[in-house]
């Protein structure tokens, strides 16, 4: 079974995803969260269709930090109900999912501070 979960939700404004995000991020409910750009949303709502744009977001968290990631998120949310859809991560790159998992873990919050993300940008010169 998968640990790691990507959660997908759309927020009115960018100015709501990303206070929520980093709502969500310092609280260690996701490791990451990446505000995937303006979307165009069509939908149904209350018996009528509707067009509207809005910002997409991907919350990385775990299985374990899930329960905790949605409660937090539907407390947050300006939606009267927000979309919240799971996926899990079926692979990725080890060090990665690590570092996710380090990220969200209640027991780095007590105490030693989990490593900075890897970036692609401190890469090492080829040589």
């Amino acid at each position: 079974m998968a640990t790691s979960v990507v959660m997908l939700s759309t927020f009115g404004t960018r100015e709501d995803a990303l206070r929520i995000g980093r709502v969500l991020v310092e609280e260690r409910l996701a490791a990451c969260v990446n505000l995937l750009g303006d979307v165009t949303s069509i939908y149904r709502w209350k018996d009528a269709v509707q067009e509207d744009p809005e910002v997409l977001c991907a919350f990385k968290t775990t299985r374990a930090r899930l329960p905790a990631l949605k409660a937090r998120l539907v407390a947050l949310h300006p939606y009267e109900v927000p979309e919240m859809i799971a996926l899990p991560v079926a692979a990725g790159h080890a060090p990665y999912l690590a570092w996710l998992a380090a990220s969200v873990s209640p027991k780095a919050a007590r105490g030693a501070r989990t490593r900075a993300r890897p970036s692609p940008r401190r890469r090492p010169p080829a040589g």
